[in-house]
């Protein structure tokens, strides 16, 4: 009977703990993000919170607390809160909701790049006398009264390079704010830095920003994007000694406005959004956004929070600039691919960071690549010994791990006191965990033996360690094989300036074609991404620093997160220069002067040395003098947008619940098909589903921005097999006529096996205007 009544309470137990296990999942909720479209012109802010709440209110039990975690207002209407499934899906059924989404979470995309910049538009006038030359000074005057916002993970405001010494006040139109915290207050902000806010959630977010709610940057990304577009100059900048300079922003003289939307677990959708509608409100008049989803996350246009923001913004007359993301070199892994968005790829300057090897005998010297500071002696006197050679008797030991250097399987004792050779591939454990376990295993120094050629210098600091790549690598095992007791050195990083071929896509850069749409060409233009120097926190938590250093006001960063930035400044000064064109005109002005040969004067290719196309760069290297004076540009504005949507796959009604900008009227047409997304008036052409013996022909129409009365002649660039007819040839801009079309028929004779790529280019005899087009059979 007592063991009856145990099993009894035991089982009594059981039924307990799953209905309050049953009960706790009935009641898990995720933040939903609720987006309702366009703000409704005729309500304030303070009734559409009201709003939003009262929709909130409508699906929440009585007994339960109903709070808004954000409330979007200003550029647009939405709210993110606390759901559950059964709730969101409620809400999403309410009348004028768009969509209701989980709150995703997006990652970050992580001073001689101007310089390089500037040298690469003088070596294409050279070879092009005339074209789209421009004040070789232009790129870095006037533009006081541009504002470039960035979403990132806040900014160290006491940088020297936003300093605002010689600015003048900005005139009144910024309605932004300097939110105050423990660590920050408004004083932090000045004439440079001019607004600075942060979203971290409250305490039951899942993924909390940081612990307190404050724009300071701890992490350093955000402060070295937004030196990099738009910091003052800094004379003698350097990272510990290295890359020494004078660093600078692509804009010196536009302010920074900085909304903090990244912390630890990266940087929420809810957050993302909430400082898009700040920033439209504020007034900034370009956005750089160094963030994105994952090439394997593919939200569509109307979930994924960067394209929904972005559209008002552009909507707002707001430039918005995306990173392409770093999940290259993969086909279709470009992110931020919504054709309102300038969506930026990264290339490498002609700076490397040598680090050479010195052999025994009278071997010449091996160049490497790497940043350290190493303290070893300069002559060849340190044992020298391969990783297979080390191998150690454990039966999980092979001669692959062995010269691939991982530990368990290395002798340790043999490795002691020398410095150690190892073979590296893609797959391997990563080469920072390799270089600290041979450190702690009492190795001297590392030589990194790649399979492929990387472009990111990986710095190393004080202990001892070079790359090379295997065919470099052949000399060095030569001498390690014809010698009893090989002997070398690493020598301290070196940077060296006019290294050639350069510019060169970095293989981290993601490419095209858009796996959302083959129909409109992703990215848009290509930036310097590679090793670039900028502003960093002088704080110990966000790098390390080298024993008996202090923290450097400079870090060297890669990414497509470092090629956003650069092309945001550019952005800001053709803002400055015609402050009345919409983000498209800015966008084509960007686009259709690009560089297209590298400093060998020959085409651009990758890091690896194959020949890249427009679905690694777009329309080109970016040229920020020459896009001052584009001469003509490919305009567009929110109602085409709306009509790509249209074409895309969205029905009427929810296009005008996403914009109330557009005539009462509008409506799709009837013919909609994602084929006629290639007529957007975009500055680059895609065809796609382009079959044998069938011909394609799509409309562009061209503004005059330049002389008044002009004439502009086409040529055509085509690979065989492709026949590219322009009609007209000729393009005669009067006073009258500042605008006007044309027309191009794409036609092959044979079934295509790839993607084939060529240029149509409009000259007036001193500028170019030139568009990449790609046509696939797919």
């Amino acid at each position: 009977m007592k063991f009856l009544l145990s099993n009894i309470v035991t089982l009594f137990h059981i039924f307990l703990l799953l209905s309050l296990a049953n009960g706790m999942e009935e009641k898990k909720k995720d933040v939903y993000i609720v987006y309702m479209g366009a703000a409704p012109l005729a309500s304030s802010p303070e009734t559409l919170t009201q709003t939003h709440l009262e929709l909130l209110t409508s699906v929440i039990k009585r007994q339960e607390q109903v709070k808004l975690i954000h409330s979007y207002k200003y550029g647009f209407s939405g709210f993110a809160a606390k759901l559950s499934k059964e709730e969101a899906l409620a809400i999403s059924q309410k009348q004028g909701v768009v969509s209701v989404f989980v709150d995703p979470i997006y990652q970050l995309h992580t001073t001689r790049s101007w310089d390089f910049l500037q040298l690469q538009n003088s070596l294409e006038t050279s070879l092009t006398p005339g074209a789209n030359e421009g004040d070789a000074g232009s790129s870095s005057t006037g533009a006081e009264d541009t504002i470039i916002g960035l979403l990132d993970t806040g900014i160290w405001p006491e940088s020297p390079s936003f300093s605002d010494k010689g600015m003048k006040p900005l005139k009144k139109r910024w309605n932004g704010t300097c939110v105050k915290a423990d660590d920050f207050n408004s004083s932090n902000c000045n004439m440079k830095l001019i607004g600075a806010r942060s979203y971290a959630t409250d305490d039951s977010s899942p993924f909390p920003l940081t612990s307190t709610n404050s724009p300071r940057d701890e992490d350093g990304h955000g402060t070295h994007t937004a030196s990099t577009a738009a910091g003052s100059a800094v004379s003698d900048a350097s990272y510990y000694g290295v890359a020494t300079g004078t660093a600078k922003g692509g804009s010196p003289n536009s302010r920074i406005a900085m909304y903090k939307v990244c912390g630890d677990f990266g940087c929420s959708g809810s957050s993302i959004l909430a400082a898009f509608d700040d920033a439209i409100a504020d007034g900034v008049d370009v956005l750089s956004i160094s963030l994105g989803a994952s090439a394997f996350f593919r939200p569509d246009f109307n979930t994924d929070p960067i394209a929904i923001g972005s559209f008002h913004a552009v909507e707002k007359n707001v430039m918005v600039v995306c990173s392409a993301g770093n999940d290259g070199p993969s086909a279709e892994s470009v992110v931020n691919a919504a054709p309102w968005i300038l969506t930026v790829a990264a290339t490498t300057i002609d700076r490397k960071f040598e680090s050479d090897i010195a052999l025994g005998g009278n071997n010449d010297a091996i160049k490497g690549e790497a940043i350290n500071f190493s303290i070893l002696d300069k002559s060849p006197m340190y044992p020298l010994i391969y990783g297979e050679s080390a191998k150690s008797n454990s039966n999980s030991s092979t001669d692959q791990s062995a010269s691939h250097c991982e530990v368990e399987s290395l002798d340790l004792k043999k490795i002691k006191g020398k410095i150690v050779v190892c073979k590296h591939s893609e797959d391997d454990t990563s080469k920072s965990i390799i270089v600290d376990q041979l450190k702690d295993s009492g190795a001297i120094g590392v030589i990194l033996v790649n399979d492929q050629l990387k472009s990111i210098a990986s710095a190393y600091l004080d202990f001892p360690v070079t790359e090379i790549l295997l065919q470099a690598a052949e000399e060095l095992f030569t001498y390690i094989n014809s010698t009893k007791k090989p002997v070398a050195t690493i020598l301290p990083t070196i940077a060296v300036t006019n290294y050639k071929p350069a510019p060169q896509i970095a293989y981290f850069s993601s490419r095209g074609p858009s796996s959302q749409t083959k129909n409109i060409l992703k990215p848009d233009i290509a930036a310097p991404g590679v090793n670039i120097l900028a502003g960093w926190p002088l704080s110990n938590l966000s790098s390390n620093v080298p024993p008996g250093q202090k923290p450097s006001g400079f870090n060297l960063l890669s990414g497509t997160s470092m090629s956003c930035p650069h092309v945001a400044g550019v952005a800001a000064n053709v803002k400055s220069w015609n402050p009345n064109w919409s983000p498209a005109a800015i966008r084509s002005a960007i686009m259709t002067t690009a560089i297209l040969m590298n400093n060998n004067k020959t085409q651009l290719t990758t890091d690896s040395g194959s020949i890249a196309t427009p679905y690694d760069f777009g329309a080109g290297e970016v040229n920020p003098t020459a896009a001052l004076q584009p001469g003509l540009i490919y305009d567009a504005g929110p109602e085409d947008y709306l009509l790509f949507l249209c074409n895309y796959g969205y029905n009427t009604t929810t296009i005008k619940a996403i914009s109330n900008s557009t005539l009462a009227g509008f409506e799709c047409p009837k013919n909609s098909s994602k084929d006629l997304i290639s007529n957007l008036n975009y500055p680059s052409i895609a065809i796609s589903n382009l079959q044998g013996q069938e011909k394609k022909t799509v409309s562009r129409a061209l503004t005059n921005v330049g002389a008044e009365e002009i004439t502009y002649t086409v040529s055509v660039q085509s690979p065989v097999g492709v026949d590219v007819k322009v009609v007209p040839e000729k393009l005669q801009f009067t006073k009258k006529n500042k605008k006007l079309t044309y027309q191009v028929t794409f036609s092959i004779k044979d079934s295509l096996t790839s993607e084939l790529f060529g240029w149509i280019t409009w000259s007036n005899g001193k500028q170019r205007v030139r568009s990449p087009y790609v046509i696939s059979s797919k």
